[in-house]
């Protein structure tokens, strides 16, 4: 799937059946209840249920799930498939990559060097690192800053970038904007290293894993724990969005060992870890986090709409509030695994959950369905229903859509709507769409490579008239469309049109591309000007990362550096 697609999750529809959830056989595995689990038991058969139906929805082959609370781990359960081949289901002592929870872990390190006077938060990081590449006309940055994603520096590229002479660039001033930033986090990695004196690995099995007896847990994700580890799955084919329940195929196993995401667990073990964070910091054998330094990690600290509306962002963990209990959750995307944690740590209750798999979405509605569950039980209040099934196909205000676009160059899209379905009309076919807001798929060979964007007579009102459609760069209009139609732009991004890859899976693949005047990655995502010859991703305004062209060829550039890191052009010579 495309990289920018996948990580902002802006669309997300499904056509093609996968066979490993759709067939005639669900597995469920229950591996363990332990101590009380009675209190939930009646909660298990409604679960089970949605899991079922979440799996289908979504063509996910495998999932593990925990259920946990203050008194400790309540039940262990995998559903589907670890190997879709050979029809092997997904056992309970499998390792999961949990991605990005691994941050909580980190921050959980960072707050105890803390406790023992070994860290100030507000301390500049390069008084710590003065090796760290880094340039910049604001205000130093902080730990406060990395473990908040708040310091306006990229957040894509490694910590070492491939140019040994090339820094890291601040885009403004640390601690207002919020950015999800992998890249700080692998930093706060070398600062764990720096003031503890052991490697990484150590810090996480000495300060968390050995406290809570998460004693299957790897703290770093290397070959030497390939058999340990569940078989995974990613798309077949990333250089376009990603259909739910779309092909997939089986991935490589990669090996990760910085901060950002380099955990793997059982779904046991993670349990411990919820337990600990529904006790607000204390675990079986002692405290892993003293009650001001919970309060720290807990506290919302900065806005973060990238995890929901209502969501901001304490020390590694996301913050946010449901039906009135304050919840801490986090999600975890790897190259083949997608997890999710929720803790409500009013109530005591907590869920995660993985998925063998990476689609571009997170097992969130399972985590909190489970925590909502548990909590009810404990209320002893009627149990929630499940959340509702998801349509695929369901177009809200379908018939807004419905009419014939044209382009300049005589070209025409034509959809028509019946009902809440939204049809392309193409070479004879009906081609049935699937999306949202204004962004949808047509599952088609001939279209699957771009989104299909319509745009309102008022780009700042959503119930104002459907007046355009566009696909990759080409843009059409209706009869409503009153504003300009030919646009200038600098000759000079002719050159910058095109295919660009790396292979390594955290980068990956996309197009650059000219609509409207305007320099877009996929379509999707404008590319602003910047000072020199550098490009800025300005679908957001705290975005952070950039785009450089270089290596001009017979009118065509041959590379870029995205935020420091190298691309090439896919290009038949």
């Amino acid at each position: 799937m495309s990289y920018f697609l996948s990580r902002r999750q802006f669309i997300n529809v499904s056509a093609q059946t996968a066979a490993v959830a759709a067939g005639a056989r669900f597995l469920v595995l229950d591996g363990s209840a332990q101590q009380s689990a009675g209190r939930y038991q009646t909660c298990f058969a409604r679960l089970d249920t949605f899991v079922e139906q979440y799996m289908r929805e979504q063509g996910a082959p495998g999932m593990t799930l925990v259920l946990a609370d203050r008194d400790g781990v309540q039940r262990v359960v995998t559903y589907g498939f670890s190997d879709v081949d050979q029809k092997i289901s997904v056992t309970p002592d499998q390792l999961f990559q949990i991605g990005s929870i691994s941050k909580s872990f980190a921050a959980n390190c960072a707050l105890q060097l803390r406790q023992e006077g070994k860290l100030e938060l507000n301390k500049p990081v390069l008084d710590y690192l003065p090796w760290f590449r880094m340039e910049t006309k604001f205000a130093p940055i902080t730990t406060h800053h990395l473990l908040t994603h708040t310091t306006g520096l990229p957040g894509d590229p490694p910590v070492f970038l491939s140019d040994p002479n090339a820094k890291h660039q601040t885009a403004y001033a640390p601690g207002n904007q919020f950015h999800y930033n992998n890249m700080c986090f692998a930093l706060l990695g070398h600062l764990l290293v720096t003031l503890d004196g052991r490697p990484l690995p150590e810090i996480f099995r000495k300060r968390v894993f050995e406290p809570l007896g998460m004693t299957a847990s790897e703290p770093v994700i290397t070959l030497d724990v390939r058999g340990r580890t569940a078989k995974s799955y990613n798309v077949f084919r990333n250089d376009r969005p990603y259909a739910t329940r779309g092909r997939l195929a089986e991935a490589p196993y990669v090996v990760i060992t910085d901060a950002s995401g380099c955990i793997a667990s059982t779904p046991e073990n993670m349990g411990r870890y919820i337990q600990m964070i529904a006790n607000h910091g204390k675990g079986p054998k002692g405290t892993v986090l003293n009650e001001e330094s919970f309060a720290l990690f807990s506290r919302p600290h900065v806005k973060a709409e990238e995890f929901g509306p209502t969501a901001s962002y304490g020390y590694g963990i996301a913050v946010d509030t449901l039906e009135g209990h304050q919840v801490l959750r986090h999600t975890g995307g790897m190259v083949s695994f997608a997890s999710a944690m929720q803790v409500d740590i009013d109530a005591g209750v907590g869920a995660f959950a993985s998925i063998n798999a990476m689609q571009g979405y997170r097992p969130n509605p399972v985590a909190q369905y489970a925590m909502q569950l548990m909590r009810t039980q404990l209320e002893s209040k009627p149990l929630p229903a499940a959340p509702a099934p998801r349509d695929a196909y369901k177009v809200e205000n379908a018939a807004a859509y419905a009419g014939t676009f044209q382009s300049a160059t005589g070209g025409k899209l034509e959809f028509v709507a019946e009902g809440d379905r939204l049809f392309l009309l193409h070479a004879g076919k009906r081609l049935a769409l699937e999306g949202s807001n204004d962004a949808f798929l047509v599952l088609d060979p001939e279209f699957d490579r771009f989104p299909v964007l319509f745009g309102h007579a008022d780009g700042k009102d959503a119930k104002s008239p459907v007046v355009e459609a566009s696909w990759g760069s080409e843009w059409f209009t209706n009869s409503k469309y009153s504003g300009p139609k030919t646009f200038d732009y600098p000759k000079e991004w002719d050159t910058f049109i095109g295919h660009y890859r790396n292979e390594s899976p955290w980068i990956g693949s996309f197009h650059v591309l000219v609509r409207k005047g305007k320099l877009f990655i996929d379509g999707v995502i404008p590319l602003e000007p910047r000072a020199g010859d550098t490009y800025r991703l300005s679908d957001e305004e705290s975005n952070t990362e950039w785009i450089r062209f270089t290596e001009i060829v017979n009118g065509h550039a041959m590379k870029i550096k995205f935020s420091g890191e190298d691309m090439w052009r896919v290009a038949a010579l």
